[in-house]
């Protein structure tokens, strides 16, 4: 028996990294994953690979999301659980970001979890209820320098987060966050986007910088990130909802001066 035998789960940006993880990780717990993204080459391959369905998602476009959601339904006839996982960074100086830049980043972190939110739970309720996990970040709950505007749009997650859980928990609705630190994703590591990039000696950089800063002493991986998706995704957390979970090695604890 798997943790979710019987369920239906979207999940955004599951072409790659987190996402993919968790994919993989709800379709081997028995779930029925339909895999979300705008990158359809990627997308459609694993989703063959999973025996999962893909859909093309744009999460800032509502339009999208009622197409994934009819289509979620055409195959398989309900949805009871969605991951809000997609999401994108800018770095950039406050002073130096351009309005066209914060309202990109905005619209895909902050709209696509609030339309994700809107779209998908009455679905939910049809279905007898069920589960939401939306993917804040590390800097939701602490500040970050050149990442402002991704920050803002975190922190406002965190708030969608809190009001669902209120709103929808009648309609038997869990809705749980997640804040992970520094994930080796292409979010964190972009050289994984760089064909003539050597990733492993990137991969090196960055670990003796996580072991300075972490301290669990590495970078995070984005199966673990799956295992708590999983968690607050199943029966295991039954008694919990409108809560945020950090998962950064001990990041947010504090500083170490020794």
């Amino acid at each position: 028996m798997g943790k979710l035998d019987g369920r239906v789960v979207i999940v955004t940006g599951a072409a790659r990294g987190q996402g993919e993880q968790e994919a993989r990780l709800f379709r081997e717990e028995g779930a029925r994953v339909v895999v979300a993204d705008v990158l359809d080459d990627q997308g459609e391959d694993l989703a063959k690979e999973l025996d999962a369905r893909y859909v093309h998602l744009d999460v800032g476009r509502e339009a999208d999301w009622t197409a994934a959601v009819a289509a979620t339904k055409e195959a398989y006839g309900k949805v009871d659980g969605l991951v809000n996982n997609a999401g994108i960074l800018r770095f950039n100086a406050l002073l130096d970001t351009p309005l066209e830049e914060f309202m990109q980043v905005v619209q895909v972190n902050q709209v696509g979890c609030f339309l994700g939110i809107k779209t998908v739970a009455p679905h939910i309720a049809a279905a007898g209820g069920g589960t939401i996990v939306n993917t804040a970040s590390y800097t939701a709950v602490t500040g970050m320098a050149a990442v402002g505007t991704y920050a803002a749009t975190k922190h406002a997650i965190l708030g969608l987060t809190r009001v669902a859980a209120l709103e929808l928990a009648g309609r038997h609705i869990r809705v749980n966050a997640m804040c992970p630190g520094a994930i080796d994703t292409p979010m964190s590591n972009p050289s994984r986007l760089d064909p003539s990039a050597d990733v492993e000696e990137m991969a090196e950089a960055l670990d003796g910088l996580y072991r300075k800063l972490v301290p669990l002493g590495r970078i995070g991986q984005p199966r673990e990130v799956a295992r708590l998706a999983l968690f607050l995704s199943c029966e295991d957390s039954s008694y919990i909802t409108g809560q945020p979970f950090v998962i950064d090695g001990g990041w947010l604890a504090g500083v170490s001066l020794i």
